[in-house]
């Protein structure tokens, strides 16, 4: 028996839930890559791409996903034997810097906690201890969608200039942008990267790059740069140069639709939206770990990201078969658990294109699922998650 029957509900960390607005933005006939219409489509969109990462600086539209946008960040600022340190927090910075190791990087890690953010000021004290400069770039995430960390770029960014180190930012903004805020010119962010199919509410194919002015002066020695990735090249005046080809022509009316619903709702109330869905999240997944059997990943409350929310069961054992319930008997797909917490945990995504039903939705099932399976939890999630966002969204 199940009650799965209706549309599912799709609760992980990306793709997200496409919009009906920007589904329909894709359904029309192709047109000539080189026509009018379709330069000033790019035109807005670097424009606006810009305006999302706060920036005076330029951005580019690769045909790729976060992994293509990770190297098309590195190639255009570094050069073999480059020392680069990765700020863990979770898994995607130390994938980022596997990039860039294989790219020809000498590769540093400063160790971290899955539970944890990164601490500026052990960033500050290693890049003291960097008397002759050798690092020549951070490397470090936002949200980290494994960990369901956000990292404080800001105070980073702080860390870094009281250590008065030359060393490039670089910020995966992949699980943020269109989320929360990001300030890159004000927190000194030099390269900024982000992909299609999360905040932006688009389908996966696209990767952002945006560059600061320290990051183009960078670019001019960089020996990783390749014809694909090279903004250089993209900086042409023909318009297929902005994508080394043919444009992904749907997928930019996709982003265009998109963007123009950020635009309407306003970013601040998007922050506002994320923030709030995130809570009553919180407070359900805080109600049940008072059964013991479960507990937040992200140990401290002020460290745990707007966009995803990681949990982890305390004895290690699998929490499978909680997922298969949702997705078997009542069509919630919740993400897997990645990383350290891989098979003994879940994440519950909140980014994108959601609102309050479909968090309560998700929230109910997952309550549905523990007592169902047995699985000790304290009492009233749900009610706990209504309650909080009954007083923040007032009449």
């Amino acid at each position: 028996m199940t009650v799965r029957a209706g549309r599912e509900f799709l609760s992980i960390p990306g793709p997200t839930v496409i919009p009906d607005a920007v589904l329909a933005a894709m359904h029309r006939p192709a047109v000539d890559i080189y026509s009018g219409p379709l330069v000033v489509l790019t035109d807005s969109l670097l424009a606006d791409l810009s305006k999302i990462f706060r920036t005076q600086g330029r951005s580019y539209i690769y045909i790729a996903n976060g992994h293509g946008a990770w190297e098309a960040a590195l190639t255009n600022v570094l050069s073999r034997g480059d020392t680069v340190l990765v700020l863990e927090s979770g898994r995607f910075a130390l994938g980022w810097g596997d990039a860039a190791s294989m790219l020809g990087c000498e590769v540093e890690i400063l160790p971290g906690d899955f539970r944890r953010a990164v601490r500026p000021e052990a960033v500050k004290t290693r890049l003291k201890a960097d008397a002759k400069g050798e690092i020549k770039a951070i490397l470090v995430t936002q949200i980290d969608t494994a960990s369901g960390v956000v990292n404080d770029i800001e105070a980073i960014g702080q860390a870094i200039r009281a250590a008065g180190h030359d060393a490039l930012l670089l910020v995966d903004a992949v699980a943020s942008l269109a989320c929360m805020p990001f300030e890159m010119d004000a927190w000194g962010v030099d390269v900024a990267m982000s992909g299609s199919q999360k905040g932006l509410m688009t389908p996966p194919g696209l990767g952002f790059v945006a560059a600061g002015a320290r990051a183009r002066e960078a670019h001019k020695t960089a020996n990783l740069r390749s014809p694909y990735w090279d903004w250089t090249k993209r900086d042409g005046e023909v318009h297929y140069q902005k994508y080394a080809g043919t444009p992904p022509e749907h997928l930019l009316f996709a982003l265009r639709a998109a963007l123009d619903m950020l635009f309407e709702e306003g970013l601040d109330n998007v922050f506002i939206r994320h923030r709030l869905l995130a809570e009553a999240t919180r407070r359900a997944v805080g109600a049940w770990a008072e059964g013991q059997a479960i507990a937040f990943n992200i140990s401290e409350a002020d460290e745990r990201a707007d966009t995803v929310t990681a949990v982890i069961t305390r004895n290690g054992e699998s929490a499978q078969p909680l997922v298969d319930y949702c997705r078997e008997k009542c069509g919630v797909v919740l993400g897997r658990a990645l990383g350290a917490s891989e098979g003994k945990g879940f994440r519950i995504a909140h980014m994108g294109h959601i609102n309050a039903p479909m968090i309560l939705g998700t929230l109910s099932v997952v309550e549905m699922a523990l007592a169902a399976l047995s699985i000790p939890h304290g009492k009233g999630g749900l009610t706990a998650a209504i309650e909080y966002l009954a007083k923040s969204v007032p009449a």
